[in-house]
Protein backbone atom coordinates (compact mmCIF):
# COMPACT_ATOMS: atom_id res chain seq x y z
CA UNK A 1 0.00 0.00 0.00
CA UNK A 2 2.99 2.22 0.57
CA UNK A 3 5.01 1.42 -2.24
CA UNK A 4 3.04 2.73 -4.92
CA UNK A 5 5.01 4.92 -7.69
CA UNK A 6 2.75 7.43 -7.08
CA UNK A 7 2.58 7.63 -3.63
CA UNK A 8 4.25 10.44 -1.15
CA UNK A 9 5.90 8.43 0.52
CA UNK A 10 8.48 7.25 -2.40
CA UNK A 11 9.51 10.65 -2.86
CA UNK A 12 10.77 10.81 0.91
CA UNK A 13 14.75 10.61 0.96
CA UNK A 14 16.01 7.56 3.38
CA UNK A 15 17.61 8.28 6.60
CA UNK A 16 21.55 8.77 6.49
CA UNK A 17 23.16 5.63 7.43
CA UNK A 18 26.07 7.88 9.44
CA UNK A 19 25.51 8.38 12.79
CA UNK A 20 25.90 11.95 14.86
CA UNK A 21 27.94 11.35 18.02
CA UNK A 22 27.63 13.28 21.20
CA UNK A 23 28.44 14.53 24.09
CA UNK A 24 26.34 16.39 27.05
CA UNK A 25 26.80 18.17 30.16
CA UNK A 26 26.83 16.66 33.09
CA UNK A 27 22.81 17.16 34.11
CA UNK A 28 21.66 15.94 30.67
CA UNK A 29 23.66 12.78 31.32
CA UNK A 30 22.01 12.80 34.83
CA UNK A 31 18.40 13.33 33.18
CA UNK A 32 19.02 10.43 30.06
CA UNK A 33 19.82 7.93 33.06
CA UNK A 34 16.18 8.78 34.21
CA UNK A 35 14.74 8.21 30.97
CA UNK A 36 14.16 11.61 30.04
CA UNK A 37 12.85 11.91 26.23
CA UNK A 38 14.93 15.34 24.93
CA UNK A 39 18.50 16.84 24.43
CA UNK A 40 18.24 20.41 24.48
CA UNK A 41 20.70 22.50 22.31
CA UNK A 42 22.13 24.00 25.00
CA UNK A 43 23.34 20.44 26.49
CA UNK A 44 25.51 19.73 23.85
CA UNK A 45 29.36 19.94 24.71
CA UNK A 46 30.89 17.64 21.43
CA UNK A 47 29.42 16.99 18.53
CA UNK A 48 31.08 15.11 15.42
CA UNK A 49 29.42 16.68 12.42
CA UNK A 50 26.35 18.12 11.25
CA UNK A 51 23.60 16.86 10.88
CA UNK A 52 20.23 16.82 9.14
CA UNK A 53 16.47 16.29 10.72
CA UNK A 54 16.10 12.65 10.91
CA UNK A 55 19.79 11.82 11.05
CA UNK A 56 20.07 9.38 14.11
CA UNK A 57 22.22 10.70 16.96
CA UNK A 58 23.92 8.44 19.62
CA UNK A 59 25.30 10.01 23.33
CA UNK A 60 27.71 8.19 24.64
CA UNK A 61 28.87 9.35 28.47
CA UNK A 62 31.56 10.93 29.98
CA UNK A 63 33.49 7.09 29.83
CA UNK A 64 32.33 6.64 26.12
CA UNK A 65 29.84 4.47 26.86
CA UNK A 66 26.40 4.16 25.06
CA UNK A 67 23.68 5.99 26.72
CA UNK A 68 20.80 6.51 24.11
CA UNK A 69 20.06 7.11 20.67
CA UNK A 70 17.41 9.54 18.80
CA UNK A 71 16.31 11.88 16.26
CA UNK A 72 18.54 14.69 14.89
CA UNK A 73 16.36 17.96 14.77
CA UNK A 74 18.82 20.92 14.07
CA UNK A 75 15.46 23.20 13.50
CA UNK A 76 14.84 22.73 17.18
CA UNK A 77 15.92 23.97 20.72
CA UNK A 78 14.96 20.15 21.17
CA UNK A 79 17.80 18.83 19.48
CA UNK A 80 17.84 15.16 20.15
CA UNK A 81 14.28 13.43 20.62
CA UNK A 82 15.17 9.86 22.08
CA UNK A 83 14.21 6.88 20.99
CA UNK A 84 15.69 4.09 22.84
CA UNK A 85 18.00 4.65 26.58
CA UNK A 86 20.47 2.73 27.87
CA UNK A 87 21.18 -0.22 25.38
CA UNK A 88 22.32 0.44 21.89
CA UNK A 89 19.43 -0.83 19.25
CA UNK A 90 19.00 -0.62 15.50
CA UNK A 91 16.19 1.88 15.15
CA UNK A 92 13.69 -0.35 12.01
CA UNK A 93 11.11 -2.10 11.59
CA UNK A 94 11.12 -4.31 13.97
CA UNK A 95 12.28 -1.99 16.62
CA UNK A 96 8.93 0.41 15.26
CA UNK A 97 6.95 -2.65 15.12
CA UNK A 98 7.97 -3.56 18.78
CA UNK A 99 7.15 -0.09 19.82
CA UNK A 100 3.29 0.29 18.02
CA UNK A 101 2.92 -3.50 19.35
CA UNK A 102 3.22 -2.63 23.13
CA UNK A 103 1.19 0.62 22.69
CA UNK A 104 -1.73 -1.54 21.44
CA UNK A 105 -1.68 -3.65 24.00
CA UNK A 106 -1.88 -0.83 26.69
CA UNK A 107 -4.97 0.05 24.70
CA UNK A 108 -6.39 -3.46 24.52
CA UNK A 109 -8.62 -2.91 26.82
CA UNK A 110 -10.85 0.39 25.03
CA UNK A 111 -11.84 -2.47 22.32
CA UNK A 112 -14.14 -4.24 25.33
CA UNK A 113 -16.12 -0.82 26.27
CA UNK A 114 -17.50 -0.21 22.16
CA UNK A 115 -14.72 1.92 21.84
CA UNK A 116 -12.47 2.00 18.63
CA UNK A 117 -12.37 6.03 18.92
CA UNK A 118 -8.97 6.69 20.44
CA UNK A 119 -5.06 7.30 20.69
CA UNK A 120 -2.70 4.98 19.94
CA UNK A 121 0.77 6.35 20.35
CA UNK A 122 1.07 9.34 22.66
CA UNK A 123 4.32 10.56 22.03
CA UNK A 124 7.29 10.46 24.08
CA UNK A 125 5.03 8.17 26.71
CA UNK A 126 5.18 5.63 24.59
CA UNK A 127 8.90 5.93 23.45
CA UNK A 128 8.14 7.52 19.84
CA UNK A 129 8.94 11.34 20.85
CA UNK A 130 7.09 14.15 18.41
CA UNK A 131 4.53 11.61 16.96
CA UNK A 132 0.89 10.79 18.00
CA UNK A 133 -1.59 8.42 16.61
CA UNK A 134 -4.86 8.83 16.63
CA UNK A 135 -7.35 5.85 15.75
CA UNK A 136 -11.08 6.85 14.49
CA UNK A 137 -12.48 3.38 13.61
CA UNK A 138 -10.58 2.24 10.52
CA UNK A 139 -8.56 5.16 10.20
CA UNK A 140 -5.36 6.23 11.61
CA UNK A 141 -4.24 9.87 11.53
CA UNK A 142 -0.42 9.88 12.32
CA UNK A 143 0.29 13.81 13.21
CA UNK A 144 4.56 14.75 13.47
CA UNK A 145 5.75 17.70 15.51
CA UNK A 146 9.58 17.59 14.16
CA UNK A 147 11.18 17.21 10.54
CA UNK A 148 13.19 14.47 12.39
CA UNK A 149 10.38 12.12 11.50
CA UNK A 150 9.96 12.86 7.58
CA UNK A 151 13.01 10.51 6.86
CA UNK A 152 11.71 7.56 8.78
CA UNK A 153 8.16 8.11 7.59
CA UNK A 154 8.20 5.32 4.63
CA UNK A 155 9.66 2.75 7.00
CA UNK A 156 7.66 3.58 9.94
CA UNK A 157 4.18 3.64 7.71
CA UNK A 158 4.95 0.52 6.21
CA UNK A 159 5.39 -1.15 9.46
CA UNK A 160 2.35 0.49 11.06
CA UNK A 161 -0.36 -1.31 8.47
CA UNK A 162 1.33 -4.71 9.36
CA UNK A 163 1.07 -3.74 13.01
CA UNK A 164 -2.27 -2.35 13.27
CA UNK A 165 -4.35 -3.00 9.71
CA UNK A 166 -6.74 0.20 9.09
CA UNK A 167 -8.19 1.42 5.81
CA UNK A 168 -6.06 4.52 5.51
CA UNK A 169 -3.39 6.71 7.29
CA UNK A 170 -3.86 10.36 7.21
CA UNK A 171 -1.17 12.85 8.03
CA UNK A 172 -1.23 15.55 10.32
CA UNK A 173 2.06 18.04 11.04
CA UNK A 174 1.92 20.78 13.64
CA UNK A 175 1.72 24.13 12.77
CA UNK A 176 5.51 25.10 13.05
CA UNK A 177 6.45 21.81 11.02
CA UNK A 178 3.97 22.84 8.31
CA UNK A 179 6.20 26.04 8.03
CA UNK A 180 9.38 24.40 7.67
CA UNK A 181 8.36 23.22 3.80
CA UNK A 182 12.39 22.65 2.68
CA UNK A 183 12.30 19.64 5.25
CA UNK A 184 8.80 17.97 3.97
CA UNK A 185 9.91 16.53 0.28
CA UNK A 186 6.06 17.89 -0.64
CA UNK A 187 4.41 16.17 2.26
CA UNK A 188 1.12 18.03 3.17
CA UNK A 189 -1.17 18.50 6.43
CA UNK A 190 -4.47 16.60 5.92
CA UNK A 191 -2.66 14.37 3.13
CA UNK A 192 -3.57 10.47 2.96
CA UNK A 193 -0.17 8.37 3.28
CA UNK A 194 -1.48 5.10 2.72
CA UNK A 195 -5.05 3.51 1.55
CA UNK A 196 -7.88 5.48 -0.26
CA UNK A 197 -8.55 9.53 1.26
CA UNK A 198 -11.29 9.40 3.32
CA UNK A 199 -14.85 9.98 1.38
CA UNK A 200 -16.09 12.25 3.72
CA UNK A 201 -16.23 12.44 7.78
CA UNK A 202 -15.33 9.32 10.01
CA UNK A 203 -17.59 8.36 12.09
CA UNK A 204 -16.16 6.04 15.05
CA UNK A 205 -17.45 4.98 18.99
CA UNK A 206 -16.59 6.36 22.13
CA UNK A 207 -18.10 3.97 24.86
CA UNK A 208 -21.34 3.50 22.77
CA UNK A 209 -21.84 6.70 21.25
CA UNK A 210 -21.34 7.66 17.99
CA UNK A 211 -19.31 10.40 16.74
CA UNK A 212 -18.08 12.08 13.76
CA UNK A 213 -14.70 13.52 13.21
CA UNK A 214 -12.88 15.74 10.48
CA UNK A 215 -9.18 14.46 10.55
CA UNK A 216 -8.25 16.46 7.61
CA UNK A 217 -9.17 19.86 8.93
CA UNK A 218 -10.09 19.36 12.42
CA UNK A 219 -8.45 20.75 15.59
CA UNK A 220 -5.78 17.91 17.01
CA UNK A 221 -6.50 15.07 15.00
CA UNK A 222 -10.12 15.39 14.46
CA UNK A 223 -11.67 15.20 18.31
CA UNK A 224 -10.65 15.49 22.12
CA UNK A 225 -9.90 12.07 23.17
CA UNK A 226 -8.14 12.72 25.68
CA UNK A 227 -11.67 13.45 28.14
CA UNK A 228 -13.39 10.16 27.35
CA UNK A 229 -13.28 9.00 31.04
CA UNK A 230 -14.60 12.74 32.07
CA UNK A 231 -17.06 12.53 29.43
CA UNK A 232 -18.38 9.33 31.09
CA UNK A 233 -18.29 10.56 34.23
CA UNK A 234 -20.11 13.31 33.21
CA UNK A 235 -23.11 11.08 32.10
CA UNK A 236 -23.26 9.59 35.34
CA UNK A 237 -23.79 13.23 36.79
CA UNK A 238 -26.57 14.70 34.58
CA UNK A 239 -29.74 12.55 35.57
CA UNK A 240 -32.89 14.72 34.92
CA UNK A 241 -30.59 18.05 34.86
CA UNK A 242 -29.28 21.24 33.36
CA UNK A 243 -26.44 20.93 31.91
CA UNK A 244 -24.06 23.95 30.59
CA UNK A 245 -21.01 22.83 28.30
CA UNK A 246 -18.86 25.66 27.58
CA UNK A 247 -16.05 25.69 24.78
CA UNK A 248 -18.17 22.58 23.64
CA UNK A 249 -16.16 22.06 20.36
CA UNK A 250 -18.11 19.10 18.57
CA UNK A 251 -20.58 18.54 22.01
CA UNK A 252 -18.69 15.40 23.50
CA UNK A 253 -19.61 16.36 26.59
CA UNK A 254 -23.32 17.46 25.53
CA UNK A 255 -24.17 13.89 24.27
CA UNK A 256 -23.04 12.35 27.06
CA UNK A 257 -24.75 14.20 29.32
CA UNK A 258 -27.93 13.60 27.19
CA UNK A 259 -27.47 9.54 27.20
CA UNK A 260 -26.95 10.22 31.18
CA UNK A 261 -30.94 11.88 31.06
CA UNK A 262 -29.92 15.78 30.96
CA UNK A 263 -33.27 17.19 30.74
CA UNK A 264 -31.65 20.16 28.74
CA UNK A 265 -28.59 20.75 27.50
CA UNK A 266 -26.67 23.93 26.27
CA UNK A 267 -23.45 23.66 24.10
CA UNK A 268 -21.34 27.32 23.71
CA UNK A 269 -18.78 27.51 21.52
CA UNK A 270 -17.19 30.25 19.56
CA UNK A 271 -17.21 28.00 16.54
CA UNK A 272 -20.47 27.59 14.49
CA UNK A 273 -19.00 24.63 12.12
CA UNK A 274 -18.07 22.57 15.24
CA UNK A 275 -21.61 23.89 16.93
CA UNK A 276 -22.87 22.16 13.42
CA UNK A 277 -20.89 19.00 14.02
CA UNK A 278 -22.13 19.14 17.78
CA UNK A 279 -25.89 18.96 16.56
CA UNK A 280 -24.71 15.92 13.74
CA UNK A 281 -22.98 14.24 17.07
CA UNK A 282 -26.62 14.38 18.55
CA UNK A 283 -28.17 13.39 15.57
CA UNK A 284 -25.62 10.28 14.95
CA UNK A 285 -27.52 8.54 18.46
CA UNK A 286 -31.12 9.19 18.37
CA UNK A 287 -31.91 5.80 18.74
CA UNK A 288 -30.90 6.51 22.28
CA UNK A 289 -34.06 7.62 23.91
CA UNK A 290 -32.37 9.53 26.77
CA UNK A 291 -30.41 11.27 23.55
CA UNK A 292 -33.58 11.79 21.51
CA UNK A 293 -35.82 13.55 24.03
CA UNK A 294 -32.85 15.75 25.63
CA UNK A 295 -33.84 19.62 24.56
CA UNK A 296 -30.53 20.56 23.30
CA UNK A 297 -29.38 24.20 22.71
CA UNK A 298 -26.63 26.07 20.39
CA UNK A 299 -24.78 29.11 21.54
CA UNK A 300 -21.86 30.39 18.78
CA UNK A 301 -20.12 32.74 21.16
CA UNK A 302 -17.16 34.09 23.02
CA UNK A 303 -17.53 31.81 25.75
CA UNK A 304 -16.65 34.39 28.67
CA UNK A 305 -19.14 36.84 26.55
CA UNK A 306 -21.57 33.82 26.85
CA UNK A 307 -21.38 33.27 30.78
CA UNK A 308 -21.21 36.84 31.76
CA UNK A 309 -24.51 37.50 29.77
CA UNK A 310 -26.22 34.18 31.35
CA UNK A 311 -24.74 35.46 34.62
CA UNK A 312 -26.73 38.95 34.58
CA UNK A 313 -29.66 36.99 33.28
CA UNK A 314 -29.61 34.98 36.18
CA UNK A 315 -30.12 31.72 34.15
CA UNK A 316 -29.16 28.54 36.41
CA UNK A 317 -27.85 25.07 35.76
CA UNK A 318 -26.79 22.35 37.77
CA UNK A 319 -24.23 20.92 35.89
CA UNK A 320 -21.56 23.60 34.25
CA UNK A 321 -18.21 22.36 32.05
CA UNK A 322 -15.84 24.50 31.40
CA UNK A 323 -12.97 22.81 29.30
CA UNK A 324 -11.18 25.64 27.62
CA UNK A 325 -8.18 25.39 24.92
CA UNK A 326 -4.84 25.48 25.90
CA UNK A 327 -4.20 28.80 27.58
CA UNK A 328 -0.58 28.98 28.77
CA UNK A 329 1.79 27.66 25.58
CA UNK A 330 5.09 28.84 27.86
CA UNK A 331 6.71 30.24 30.61
CA UNK A 332 5.59 33.84 29.88
CA UNK A 333 1.92 33.11 29.51
CA UNK A 334 1.80 31.20 32.62
CA UNK A 335 0.57 34.05 34.60
CA UNK A 336 -2.15 35.73 32.22
CA UNK A 337 -3.05 31.49 31.84
CA UNK A 338 -4.04 31.23 35.55
CA UNK A 339 -6.04 34.72 35.79
CA UNK A 340 -8.04 33.52 32.90
CA UNK A 341 -8.71 30.13 34.92
CA UNK A 342 -9.59 31.99 37.81
CA UNK A 343 -12.33 34.65 35.68
CA UNK A 344 -13.86 30.85 34.13
CA UNK A 345 -14.48 29.98 37.85
CA UNK A 346 -15.91 33.31 38.25
CA UNK A 347 -17.64 33.45 35.34
CA UNK A 348 -18.59 29.68 35.62
CA UNK A 349 -20.34 29.70 39.24
CA UNK A 350 -22.41 32.48 38.24
CA UNK A 351 -24.68 30.43 36.84
CA UNK A 352 -24.64 27.05 38.31
CA UNK A 353 -27.16 27.10 40.96
CA UNK A 354 -26.11 26.31 44.58
CA UNK A 355 -25.79 22.30 45.33
CA UNK A 356 -24.87 22.57 41.16
CA UNK A 357 -21.51 20.73 40.29
CA UNK A 358 -18.59 22.42 38.46
CA UNK A 359 -16.30 20.35 36.05
CA UNK A 360 -13.46 22.38 35.24
CA UNK A 361 -10.76 21.39 33.77
CA UNK A 362 -7.23 22.74 32.01
CA UNK A 363 -5.03 21.09 29.21
CA UNK A 364 -1.97 23.48 29.91
CA UNK A 365 1.40 21.40 30.94
CA UNK A 366 2.88 24.66 31.75
CA UNK A 367 0.54 24.66 34.49
CA UNK A 368 1.12 22.11 36.92
CA UNK A 369 -2.15 20.02 38.92
CA UNK A 370 -1.72 21.96 41.92
CA UNK A 371 -1.62 25.49 40.79
CA UNK A 372 -4.57 25.13 38.45
CA UNK A 373 -6.68 23.52 41.37
CA UNK A 374 -5.69 25.80 43.91
CA UNK A 375 -6.35 28.75 41.65
CA UNK A 376 -9.80 27.49 41.18
CA UNK A 377 -10.47 27.52 44.48
CA UNK A 378 -8.99 31.21 44.80
CA UNK A 379 -11.27 32.27 42.50
CA UNK A 380 -14.08 30.29 44.17
CA UNK A 381 -13.56 31.69 47.89
CA UNK A 382 -13.47 35.55 45.93
CA UNK A 383 -16.70 34.55 43.88
CA UNK A 384 -18.25 33.56 47.89
CA UNK A 385 -18.94 29.93 47.00
CA UNK A 386 -17.66 27.06 48.40
CA UNK A 387 -16.14 23.93 46.97
CA UNK A 388 -16.51 20.53 48.00
CA UNK A 389 -14.10 18.43 45.86
CA UNK A 390 -16.04 15.02 43.78
CA UNK A 391 -12.55 14.26 42.34
CA UNK A 392 -9.63 15.56 40.78
CA UNK A 393 -8.56 13.08 37.33
CA UNK A 394 -5.72 13.38 34.76
CA UNK A 395 -4.76 11.20 32.20
CA UNK A 396 -6.91 8.40 30.68
CA UNK A 397 -5.23 4.61 29.58
CA UNK A 398 -4.57 5.95 25.84
CA UNK A 399 -2.94 8.81 27.50
CA UNK A 400 -0.05 7.62 29.45
CA UNK A 401 2.72 9.77 31.41
CA UNK A 402 6.37 8.81 30.81
CA UNK A 403 7.80 11.94 32.31
CA UNK A 404 6.51 15.02 34.47
CA UNK A 405 6.12 17.53 31.09
CA UNK A 406 4.07 14.92 29.77
CA UNK A 407 1.32 15.70 32.32
CA UNK A 408 -0.93 18.01 30.74
CA UNK A 409 -4.49 17.19 31.30
CA UNK A 410 -6.33 17.60 35.05
CA UNK A 411 -9.99 17.94 35.65
CA UNK A 412 -11.46 18.91 39.02
CA UNK A 413 -15.69 17.66 39.68
CA UNK A 414 -16.65 19.74 42.55
CA UNK A 415 -20.03 20.60 44.20
CA UNK A 416 -20.75 24.27 44.70
CA UNK A 417 -22.30 25.58 47.93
Amino acid sequence: MTGSPDSPLSLLPDPASKRIALRVSAPAERALRQGHPWIFDQAITTQSHAGAPGDLAVIFDNKRQFLAIGLYDPTSSIRVRILQHHQPAIINSAWFHAKLLAASQIRSSLLQQETNGYRLVHGENDGLPGMVIDRYAETLVLKIYSPGWVPHLKEFTSTLLQTVPCERVILRMSRSLIKQPEFLHGLEDGMTLAGQPAAGLILFRENGLTFECDPVHGQKTGFFLDQRENRARVERLSNERSVLNVFAYTGGFSVYAARGGAKQVVSVDLSAPALQAAIHNFSHNQHIPAVRSAHHEIIAEDAFDVLARLGSQKQWFDVVIIDPPMFARNQNQIAAGLSAYKKLTHLGLGVLRPGGTLVQASCSSRINAETFYDAVHRSAGESNRHLIEIERTSHAIDHPIGFDEGAYLKCLFATAS
